[in-house]
């Protein structure tokens, strides 16, 4: 089955377009403080697609993740008592919780490990802002860490260029396939 070959094609279709670095610029702010999906999931075709660009999408992402980070720590500073049920009643609430405990630990370089890492930037942008920490170390830590990850994805990407493109385009099924796989036996585990 080539459903993954399919949305391959027509991701890097989009990426392509006029209008994509508009549609990752807003993708980027809005995962930073609310949105689920990663803006990695158009930052590498949009790198892939267009190598020499590569840099600026990386700029981009970082600049309008942080600004989006900028509304989370808001929504936590000052409007936390209103997403609260919803947060830990969600999915989120674990992450939530741990987030709290990063902070108590490591303060400065939670941020900076949440910008850089899988771990859900939104619900670290949050707690920032409901312990308090303070804005610029939140800013610097939030601009480094979320820019090293951009950065390095579409480095990596512009660099593979047209062979990553064929290796991607030869393997997306599996690869598609087996996160499908991965995701389904981690729902069944848990």
């Amino acid at each position: 089955m080539r459903l993954f070959s399919f949305l391959y094609e027509k991701t890097l279709q989009w990426s392509r377009h006029p209008k994509a670095p508009w549609v990752l610029g807003g993708v980027s702010f809005a995962e930073s403080s609310f949105f689920p999906i990663p803006p990695d999931v158009m930052l590498m075709p949009m790198s892939l697609a267009q190598p020499k660009r590569a840099v600026f999408f990386a700029t981009l992402t970082t600049l309008m993740s942080v600004l989006g980070g900028m509304l989370g720590y808001l929504i936590g500073l000052w409007a936390f008592e209103f997403i609260e049920p919803w947060l830990l009643q969600s999915h989120y609430g674990e992450k939530y919780e741990l987030a709290r405990i990063w902070f108590a630990e490591w303060g400065f370089w939670a941020i900076f490990l949440a910008g850089f890492s899988p771990i859900p930037y939104k619900i670290f942008t949050i707690t920032a802002g409901v312990v308090g920490m303070a804005f610029l170390p939140f800013l610097l830590a939030s601009f480094i860490g979320r820019g090293a990850r951009f950065y390095l994805v579409a480095l990596l990407m512009a660099w593979g260029g047209g062979r990553m493109e064929h290796i991607l385009r030869q393997w997306v099924d599996w690869l598609g396939w087996i996160m499908v796989a991965l995701v389904v036996a981690f729902l069944v585990l848990q």
